[in-house]
């Protein structure tokens, strides 16, 4: 005996077919819903870690930069102290410089020239004089040259005195010195260290030998008039 389904089966078959569609579809909601969350934490954590990174770099650039300025202020004290050493250094090395000077200008004087005035400007050393002649001057610039504590002599004025004005020695029979000069020399140190050479720290300057004039030192009468 044959049967027959009168019931709206195609209703049923199309119900379940939707049952099934909004199973898969919430299925797929869940699975995107899950995979969204797990790409936003990896990416949250991404963040998070370089934002330790960044905090523990600025952490260290703070320190160096610490370290930088007080390597500046090493600096800064490195160069007081370079300019207090050179200061010294100096000092040390001019120490006997005006003993020198002085016994320089003594031994350079030939006979028939005195000296009547010194002045010291600087490194520049004016010396005023008379004469007996414009030979005994030019003898005393070469002296002054070879003496090694003076440079460069130069003369300002050099010029004859009425016989009125002229500088008479009765120490030395009556020497007559009609010529007035003036010159000018620039002081210098042979002790002092050359360019590249080092000094042992605090070692004093070894005394150089006064150098011989070119003329037998005068006598008395030729010393520095004062």
């Amino acid at each position: 005996m044959s049967r027959i389904n009168l019931l709206p089966w195609r209703a049923e078959r199309r119900k379940q077919r939707q049952q099934e569609f909004y199973v898969m579809l919430g299925m797929s909601a869940l699975i995107a819903a899950l995979l969204s969350f797990f790409i936003i934490g990896y990416y949250n954590a991404q963040i998070s870690g370089q934002n330790d990174r960044n905090a523990f770099l600025q952490g260290e650039i703070a320190k160096v930069q610490k370290q930088i300025d007080e390597i500046k202020l090493l600096d800064e004290k490195k160069g007081r102290l370079l300019a207090r050493k050179k200061v010294i250094e100096e000092l040390q090395v001019n120490r006997y410089q005006m003993v020198h000077l002085f016994d320089s200008l003594v031994r350079t004087i030939p006979d028939g020239v005195v000296l009547t005035g010194i002045k010291q400007e600087g490194e520049q050393l004016t010396l005023e004089g008379r004469s007996q002649s414009n030979a005994r001057v030019a003898t005393y610039m070469r002296n002054l040259e070879s003496s090694g504590w003076m440079t460069n002599p130069e003369v300002n004025v050099i010029e004859a005195k009425d016989a009125d004005k002229a500088l008479v020695i009765p120490s030395s029979n009556n020497v007559v010195l009609p010529y007035a000069f003036t010159l000018q020399v620039k002081l210098a140190n042979p002790n002092a260290p050359k360019e590249g050479d080092v000094a042992a720290p605090g070692a004093a300057p070894a005394p150089a030998a006064p150098a011989a004039p070119a003329t037998p030192p005068a006598n008395a009468t030729g010393g520095a008039a004062s």
